[in-house]
């Protein structure tokens, strides 16, 4: 009796509270496509799709307010997120590689709209394989908002859209395995390289000019001991910036005791004997200087603070520079270089002599608080953990972007526009790009931009899924098999052609080639399988650039598919 009633009073209450249809679909989404097999996973985008498919079968009626709110705030932290490498890659050293990307993108769209056009699909089924195929989930809110332009009737629109999630869930799995699969072990062989020899090769001419004891010596490891100046020492009578710079060791005077009394350490202090000094090096050069002087044990003196701080590249002085001549610079004296990380995506690049800092990368840096805000001045902004979100800055570039979005520029009778999603995403790019010269305009916490890329795409998702789930078995059997070989054709050519292109076009070097071939695919799962090949992170040098360019243009290309077929059918 009870088992009975819950089967009739679930169903009825969902229909009543479509809200708590989207939950269920969250949740059980995500839980599905955090699920391994073997090495691979859905992904939450597709598990929520699938699930919210299955809960659509109960016959829930949601409004597409709720899509369009949630996708359109997705978009924003899309543009926000790649906003620096997307303007530094179309201003600056990133040309090339953000050209490559163009190319790619364009390759792609060719390659999807002539397998449609053969296939005799609509824009349906033709955004649904450019999403899947493609991996770029976003593509669908903005053909979804194309058509509604297109001329067609509200129910030729309904039965378009409810196609998009079936050509989208069986092309999404090889579009994410078929493009790791080409490039990590195909990708090589196209061209003719041993990818992990390549990468040895470009860490060792990038590693040129760096010290013998390597860039950890450069931006030294932290370690403190404490060493009393003798009579008649080579420091006696030298200023403390003297003492530090005849070292011939990245050696830092951190504390100074003179007569029992710890003093401040300015670099004009000068050094008697007697004086204990607290020294913080390499642990060799430590060792080797306890050899020549007398180490002593002063744990006041030696217990000094030290904090780590993620600081944001902001300074255009520093921008482009190569990491071993920043580590010269006298802000660089005392603090330890932990990781960069580059793009939305925190794409970690190797830390090499000649690896280049750029406006928009997260540099973590260890030291004592006197000299890592010395290092915050120099490079920009310390990007500390920070829960407030500056909602002004989010209302306002959605709304301006989405109404510069809505303009219609009409191009031989058909009305052209970016729609109010594809506006945020320009703004949200042009925001990005603008904190990095003005990180004070204000912050979108990285929790914050996860919940709005994450969860705002997976509403969007489980309510297309879930509008779309009484009418899926219907337009799977409409699409018929045929969609699964039309996505292997759009996955597979372009990743098979990019490789070369930018071997024979753009002439990059083997060892960030397949790096650049995954960022403009959008493909981090691609890129990570390159470099568990190549047993390096140098692949993803190339990575960032095109992905932010990709993301942007991947996005937009869910209009052009519309448009293609659309005047392809007559329409």
């Amino acid at each position: 009796m009870m088992v009975n009633y819950l089967v009739e009073w679930i169903p009825s209450t969902l229909r009543n509270h479509p809200e708590l249809a989207i939950f269920i679909t969250l949740a059980v989404g995500y839980w599905i496509g955090a699920r391994r097999f073997g090495s691979f996973s859905l992904g939450a985008v597709t598990g929520t799709l699938l699930t919210g498919i299955v809960v659509g079968q109960l016959g829930i009626d949601i409004s597409d307010q709720i899509k369009s709110i949630f996708f359109i705030m997705f978009l924003f932290a899309v543009g926000f997120g790649v906003g620096p490498q997307f303007v530094r890659g179309i201003a600056s050293d990133g040309l090339p590689q953000a050209l490559f990307a163009v190319v790619v993108c364009c390759v792609i769209l060719a390659f999807v709209a002539g397998a449609a056009m053969i296939a005799g699909y609509g824009p349906g089924l033709a955004a649904g394989l450019l999403a899947g195929s493609q991996t770029i989930s976003a593509s669908i809110g903005i053909a979804t908002d194309a058509m509604a332009r297109t001329g067609m009737s509200p129910e030729q629109i309904a039965d378009q859209e409810n196609l998009i999630p079936v050509a989208y869930a069986i092309t999404y799995i090889f579009g994410t395995v078929g493009t790791g699969w080409i490039l990590a072990y195909l990708g090589p062989k196209l061209l003719r390289v041993d990818i992990a020899a390549e990468c040895a090769r470009y860490e060792r001419e990038h590693s040129i000019g760096a010290p013998s004891g390597g860039m950890g010596s450069a931006w030294h490891q932290h370690e403190i001991r404490a060493f009393r100046i003798p009579a008649g020492g080579r420091v006696e009578g030298m200023t403390l910036a003297q003492a530090e710079a005849a070292a011939g060791e990245r050696l830092f005077i951190e504390g100074v005791r003179q007569h029992n009394q710890v003093v401040e350490p300015t670099p004009g202090l000068v050094l008697k004997a007697g004086d204990v000094v607290a020294v913080s090096g390499r642990r060799q050069a430590l060792v080797a200087l306890s050899n020549m002087t007398e180490e002593v044990e002063d744990r006041a003196l030696i217990d000094i603070p030290v904090e780590a701080v993620d600081v944001l590249v902001t300074a255009k002085s520093v921008d482009g520079r190569q990491l071993i001549e920043l580590a010269q610079e006298p802000f660089a004296r005392g603090v330890y270089l932990n990781s960069v990380r580059r793009g939305s995506a925190g794409v970690e690049v190797p830390i090499l002599a000649q690896t280049k800092l750029h406006r928009g990368d997260i540099v973590r840096i260890t030291g004592t608080a006197t000299h890592t805000a010395r290092v915050v001045e120099a490079l920009g902004y310390a990007d500390r953990p920070a829960t407030i979100t500056n909602m002004v800055l989010v209302g306002l570039g959605i709304c301006v972007g989405g109404l510069i979005g809505s303009l219609i520029l009409p191009l031989h009778g058909v009305p052209i526009t970016l729609g109010t999603s594809g506006g945020a995403l320009i703004a949200g790019i042009i925001l990005g790009w603008y904190r990095t010269v003005n990180p004070r305009v204000g912050n979108v916490p990285e929790s914050t931009l996860w919940f709005m890329n994450s969860v705002g795409l997976n509403v969007f998702i489980a309510v297309v899924g879930i509008s779309a789930g009484p009418t899926f078995i219907a337009g799977l059997q409409q699409a018929g098999f045929g969609i699964f070989f039309a996505g292997l054709f759009a996955t597979g050519m372009p990743m098979v052609l990019a490789p070369l292109i930018g071997k024979y076009i753009f002439r990059f070097d083997p060892a960030i080639n397949l790096g650049c071939c995954g960022g403009a695919r959008t493909s981090t799962a691609s890129g990570a399988m390159v470099s568990e090949v190549a047993k390096s992170n140098v692949p993803m040098l190339g990575y960032t650039v095109p992905y932010a360019v990709s993301n942007t243009l991947l996005t937009l290309w869910g209009l052009a598919i519309v448009l293609l077929l659309n005047i392809g059918s007559g329409g």
